[in-house]
């Protein structure tokens, strides 16, 4: 579970663009590419979907 929470802590980092080269380098020593791109683009497919969600919400009001 910590090796998960690890890579999520890193993929939004990343997302927000605060994440320093010494952490990014660490990272994929760490943890497989696979996991991370997995991790990024259920993240991102929520993300779309909130938004949508939203202005659906503000649309229909």
């Amino acid at each position: 579970m910590q090796h998960f929470l690890s890579a999520l802590q890193s993929v939004l980092a990343a997302f927000f663009g605060v994440q320093s080269e010494d952490k990014r380098q660490t990272d994929f020593k760490h943890h497989s590419p696979i996991t991370l791109i997995a991790i990024a683009v259920v993240l991102f497919v929520l993300f779309v979907l909130a938004i949508y969600a939203t202005v659906t919400s503000v649309l229909n009001t």
